[in-house]
């Protein structure tokens, strides 16, 4: 049986400190015979089962009805403890709170439970009591009543069912899936034996791909349809895993989003086979509205204890999961995997802390010389910013600067890394006024070309820092410059104009137009490593004949045209001495040095041996 009952409530116009059967003789002036046959007879006439009940529980008088709803004499009642007839012992508060009542020590009670009819169907009853006074004896009577709320249950039941049900799929919605999924990560796990497995739970979160054309092509309708049916293949394969054991729930979280969480999950496997099962099942074609479409899924699957997971956070899985999925091509499954989610978690944290911390100045420059092959002289050096990140510490390039390409940041912070670098060429250039100067090589990215104001940028860093435009080389990647038109290619050629010399990055990994690169404002090809990598005999290396007969070509190439080449990754002396031989320009690479602070660059130019 199962019940709500009402506590105390407060009677309109009792005294302070008076109690219910006080209130009820102080109020309520004794009726005459003839108005008290009156109420006899609406009690037993009334249609309402009722019954008076004395201080200790027992029934002293039924009305018909009552005798009816139980199927027996109204007689035979009288006697019978009426808290066992109507099922009010069955838990403590229940009871404790009728007994209150029999006592005088509250003045209503009310509680729904569930009986069983004369006629054998099931009921659903609102049991009152409340006290009548005393006898003229002075024991105190109840007023015991008994409401068949049935219709009224079953209404609310019905609109409940409705509230938490979709209506196109007639599958659970986002509102019974969570709060299922609360209860079950809620709920400790059934003892079996003195030490039983710890709980899992599983899910499995999938949206259908393509979903989007087909409401946009053919209807609403014709996708309602197709959800319907994509919910009962979704059902078909919740229930055939079911077997295999755990509460499985299939519900549609919202658009073409569904979700298959399985309770007391065996494992990973579990999951990623059901996982298959679905993928499976939706390829098969749905014939819907007179059409044979196809559709596949992305499901992002998750799979971890019960103890320690809260619904919020088993849903960022699942969802970073399903985009996972997405983003790996669709139509397939993925497992949550916490070592990517840190990465992507890391990413995030740089991403919102990426702008504040230009701001904050957290970012440092190291520069890496660039060697003439020919005399193994200090030409020039290249910028390379790093982020001195409090949490993460010092971070590379390759960590960051995507980020700041995607939102833009690459601007804000391209223009402190060249502001910063040709000053520093400039101090170099004082420091040693009789020596020759270096040029400084800085990396910029495309969306600083096409989003901001470059070339008035770079004029005005120039004239404020007093280096000559010769001196500065601005980096592009080989992909970003190849597919230069428009804009893009009006900004190189107005700082080539200037002065400035553009050299493309990682030359060879890329479009490699080889008949565009001659339209192109450039003056450096800079070699990818991976080719210089190819000329390595050292430490047991093969080399590559092809990747020297390329590096050879590409370099006789850029010399027709007019280019000078850089070799990156020169890392042994082998290396260089074959590249030297090919007639490469200048080499960067450990060889050299590394990435060093502005500090040690002097270092190294103190040690240059003098021109000529």
């Amino acid at each position: 049986m199962s019940g709500t009952f009402e506590g105390p409530v407060s009677r309109a116009g009792a005294a302070p400190g008076a109690g219910p059967s006080e209130v009820t003789q102080s109020d309520h002036p004794r009726p005459g015979l003839s108005e008290l046959r009156d109420y006899r007879a609406a009690f037993a006439a009334s249609a309402l089962p009722m019954a008076v009940v004395d201080d200790r529980g027992r029934i002293v008088r039924p009305n018909d009805a009552l005798g009816g709803l139980f199927g027996t004499d109204p007689a035979s009642l009288t006697g019978q403890t009426a808290a066992d007839l109507v099922g009010l012992t069955s838990d403590g508060p229940t009871w404790r709170a009728y007994d209150e009542v029999l006592r005088g020590a509250s003045p209503r009670f009310r509680c729904t439970r569930r009986l069983k009819h004369a006629d054998g169907r099931p009921l659903w009853a609102e049991v009152t009591a409340v006290p009548m006074g005393g006898t003229p004896s002075g024991a105190a009577r109840v007023l015991l009543s008994v409401a068949d709320v049935s219709d009224r249950r079953e209404l609310r039941e019905r609109l409940r069912h409705l509230r938490i049900h979709d209506p196109v799929t007639r599958l659970p919605n986002r509102t019974l899936f969570f709060e299922r999924l609360t209860g079950v990560l809620e709920t400790p796990p059934v003892q079996d034996g003195p030490s039983p497995p710890p709980g899992r739970i599983g899910l499995c979160y999938l949206d259908i791909d393509g979903f989007k054309a087909v409401n946009d092509t053919l209807g609403h309708r014709t996708g309602d349809r197709l959800l319907a049916a994509v919910a009962g293949r979704l059902t078909d394969c919740a229930e055939a895993d079911g077997r295999r054991g755990g509460g499985h729930l299939v519900a549609r979280l919202g658009g073409d989003e569904f979700a298959i969480l399985v309770e007391d999950s065996s494992g990973a496997q579990q999951l990623t086979d059901l996982a298959r099962s679905v993928l499976s099942a939706l390829q098969r074609p749905f014939e819907v509205s007179g059409h044979r479409l196809s559709v596949s899924a992305s499901i992002g699957v998750v799979e971890r204890p019960s103890a320690g997971t809260s619904a919020t956070a088993l849903m960022q899985a699942a969802d970073t999961t399903l985009y996972w999925a997405k983003a790996d091509g669709r139509a397939r499954w993925t497992l949550f995997d916490p070592e990517r989610n840190a990465h992507r978690m890391t990413r995030q944290a740089l991403s919102s802390t990426l702008r504040p911390a230009v701001e904050r100045g957290e970012f440092t420059l190291e520069y890496q010389p660039l060697v003439g092959m020919a005399d193994e002289v200090v030409r020039g050096v290249e910028a390379l910013v790093r982020w001195n990140h409090p949490r993460f510490g010092l971070l590379g390039p390759n960590r960051f600067v995507p980020i700041a390409e995607e939102d833009g940041t690459i601007v804000q912070l391209g223009r402190w890394v060249l502001r910063t670098a040709c000053r520093q060429a400039r101090r170099w250039q004082l420091e040693r006024p009789d020596d020759p100067p270096l040029f400084i090589s800085v990396n910029v990215a495309v969306r600083q070309v096409r989003d901001s104001d470059l070339v008035t940028e770079v004029a005005e860093i120039l004239a404020e820092t007093g280096l000559e435009p010769g001196l500065l080389q601005l980096e592009l990647t080989e992909s970003a410059v190849m597919g230069s038109s428009g804009r893009p290619l009006h900004v190189l050629q107005a700082l080539s104009d200037m002065g400035v010399r553009i050299a493309i990055d990682d030359f060879g990994t890329g479009y490699s137009n080889l008949a565009y690169l001659s339209r192109l404002p450039v003056s450096v090809l800079k070699l990818d490593g991976s080719f210089v990598r190819g000329f390595r005999y050292e430490d047991g290396a093969h080399p590559s004949p092809a990747d020297e007969t390329i590096v050879e070509a590409m370099v006789q190439l850029a010399h027709r045209l007019g280019l000078t080449v850089t070799a990156e990754c020169v890392e042994t002396s082998g290396q260089a001495e074959r590249l030297r031989r090919i007639g490469c320009d200048t080499g960067q690479g450990w060889l050299y040095s590394r990435a060093v602070a502005p500090e040690r660059i002097a270092e190294l130019l103190g040690a240059r041996p003098p021109e000529g």
